[in-house]
């Protein structure tokens, strides 16, 4: 496909919009190396963690890697179905999510590698239900879009990555995380990696409200369509947080499983909420919103 213009030189660029204002941010915000974060008093407290301490940490740890790894492999459709929409302000932001999901596959391998020394095979903390999201789901709403960018491939493909990998899994492993470790001061090392990961996350997640706030403006009676892939994958999601306490008679760390369904259910929940409000609404008002968030 040939360029008959750029919008850098007709248009100019909107620096009010909420992908370029995420765009700052992450040029501020994101530049962190995993390389450079100090394990030395994580292989200490890893020394000292029970048998079922370590299990716990390692299903947690082979989740996180893969699904960084897959959104890192699965990405590139998503970013080129926008920019061939001409978004130059979302593309642009868009850039940051690859470099950023790479850093987080890098971050947690590091830590397995150096401090929990895993292996290399923890396929078997795999269970049916994270099968089917990241084996499955993702990679085949994502690069569904080469063959069919549209808007309700893009809220497939969005809600999928966005709503439900980032939105319920990754927020919810997040919790599991500094739970049982910031409790009890460990692992120093471990949870600063994961609050710099949250905080990429985080811009990311705003995005994919953003995405799909526009879409659900511009194209309200894809509603249904949207409704439909939350409520598919949702019951997996939740699956997923299932199988891994099935897993333990006694939980490590004191875990109680009701504790992570709600936080990932409320989590799910305002969110869902959000998206219903702007069927319709003008796009004055879905960036209105999205900076009152940005700022609250």
């Amino acid at each position: 496909m040939t360029h008959t213009s750029f919008a850098t030189t007709t248009r100019g660029l909107n620096r009010d919009l909420p992908p370029m204002r995420l765009y700052e941010k992450a040029k501020k915000l994101g530049i962190w190396n995993p390389s450079e974060i100090d394990f030395t008093k994580d292989k200490q407290d890893w020394a000292g963690f029970t048998n079922e301490e370590k299990d716990l940490c390692l299903l947690l740890l082979s989740m996180f890697v893969a699904g960084e790894e897959a959104v890192t492999l699965d990405l590139l459709p998503l970013i080129q179905a926008i920019a061939e929409e001409g978004r130059i302000e979302e593309e642009m932001y868009l850039t940051t999510f690859l470099f950023e999901e790479a850093k987080h596959t890098d971050f947690f391998r590091r830590f397995m590698d150096e401090v929990a020394d895993a292996g290399v095979d923890l396929s078997c903390f795999h269970g049916d239900n994270y099968r089917q999201l990241f084996y499955e789901s993702l990679p085949e709403a994502l690069n569904a879009l080469r063959s069919d960018p549209s808007p309700a491939s893009q809220i497939r493909a969005s809600v999928t990555y966005n709503m439900i990998v980032e939105g319920v899994l990754a927020e919810t492993g997040y919790q599991a995380f500094f739970t049982m470790l910031e409790r009890n001061d460990l692992c120093p090392g471990l949870r600063k990696g994961i609050g710099l990961l949250k905080q990429d996350e985080s811009r990311h997640i705003a995005y994919g409200v953003y995405l799909l706030s526009r879409l659900m403006a511009e194209h309200p009676d894809e509603w249904d369509n949207l409704q439909l892939q939350m409520n598919m994958l949702l019951p997996s999601a939740i699956g997923v947080i299932g199988d891994a306490f099935a897993r333990y008679e006694i939980v490590p760390f004191g875990l109680k499983e009701e504790d992570f369904v709600n936080y990932a259910m409320s989590q799910f929940t305002k969110r869902y909420e959000r998206l219903e409000k702007a069927r319709g609404a003008s796009l004055d008002e879905i960036n209105r919103v999205a900076k009152e968030n940005e700022e609250a």
